[in-house]
Order: structure tokens, then C-alpha cells, then sequence
């Protein structure tokens, strides 16, 4: 028997494999929820998959997205960014990645983690909603509004509402899967 996805990713082999096995998993590990922060701020005004089709090649020209790293780069490293053509060459973008790294750092500092501060949004557990197509799911949220002011004050760069609500989802912050998914009840 077929399993049913997320209408979204059907017929898409990678868009497949994400929403199996990643989109809505609950992520607590802060290396991996600024590796979605940076993939989703460079999705701003495109589409995930142009964004997942470039996943490793970010991967290696973002060292492994270690903000540790990132934090320290210079100009040489910006302009080799844009010249890279494996991903997505936006200068505001790869100076933002560079500002968040920033103040990702400053939230471990002050939260202990960047993930206590924010799970912390969602009391540390998922928002549960129950959409019957995929289509029906918001945009943006006023949670979403709320932690985009709150990054935006903390310095954070292309956090909109949009970006944020789309975090939520990839991290398992909000279960968007259809309720007739089977990944519903597994995430």
C-alpha cells in the first residue's frame, strides 16, 4: 500500500525523501537549527527546492554551517562566496548569514542555547494543527510575528514572519503535515 505525503512534496523524489525523513522533526540540536535558519534565509523569496537542491553545496561552502566559523568571515571569504555558483549568490544574504551567526552566539550566551530560547516560544513542545491540505497552511502566524520582532531586535537579518513560520515547520516547532500524512503522527 502507497503512503500518503504532504500533497507539496509528491512526485519530487529529494522533496520526497525531506518531508520523510526531516520537515516537521522536532529539532533541539542548536548546529542543526542554524543550518535550517541560514537555508531558510536564503530561501526568502524563492522556493525550498531551489534551496534543497543546493542543501550540500552550501554545506561545504558554509563550512558544514558552523557558526563558530562563520562568524570570523572576511571579505576574501564573502567575495569567494559570490562567486560560487553552487549556491544561491544574494551579497545581502551571505552578509546576513555572517550578522545571524552573530547573534545566534549572543542567544547561546544569554539562553544557554539557541534552542532553549526558541522552543521556548512553543513551551518546548510542538503546535499540533490539523490541516486537511497542505494548502491550507499558514504563511505566517502571529507566533511567527512575534519571534520574527524578537530576532529582528537581536540583530537577526531576513527573519521575516514568512522565513520564521517556514523554520517552524522544517524544525518541528509546528506540525503542518496533513492529518491524513503518514507523517503526521510520527513526528
Amino acid at each position: 500500500m502507497k503512503k500518503h505525503r504532504c500533497g507539496w512534496c509528491v512526485g519530487n523524489p529529494l522533496y520526497e525523501a525531506y518531508h520523510d525523513e526531516e520537515w516537521g522533526v522536532p529539532v533541539f540540536d542548536d548546529d542543526t537549527l542554524f543550518e535550517f535558519l541560514i537555508l531558510e534565509t536564503f530561501q526568502a523569496g524563492l522556493s525550498w527546492i531551489t534551496v534543497l537542491k543546493k542543501r550540500e553545496n552550501f554545506r561545504q561552502a558554509f563550512n558544514n554551517f558552523d557558526y563558530k566559523i562563520i562568524v570570523n568571515y572576511e571579505q576574501s571569504k564573502i567575495d569567494e562566496l559570490l562567486q560560487d555558483a553552487g549556491i544561491i549568490r544574494n551579497k545581502l544574504k551571505v552578509k546576513a548569514t555572517i550578522t545571524n551567526a552573530q547573534a545566534f552566539m549572543k542567544i547561546q550566551d544569554e539562553f544557554g542555547s539557541f534552542s532553549k530560547y526558541i522552543w521556548a516560544f512553543v513551551d518546548g513542545k510542538p503546535i499540533k494543527n490539523k490541516l486537511k491540505n497542505y494548502k491550507n497552511a499558514p504563511a505566517n502566524t502571529p507566533l511567527s510575528d512575534a519571534i520574527s520582532k524578537d530576532l529582528k531586535k537581536r540583530g537577526f537579518k531576513f527573519v521575516g514572519s514568512t522565513v520564521v513560520y517556514a523554520h517552524m515547520q522544517a524544525t518541528g516547532m509546528v506540525n503542518d503535515h496533513e492529518e491524513t500524512c503518514f507523517r503526521y503522527n510520527e513526528v
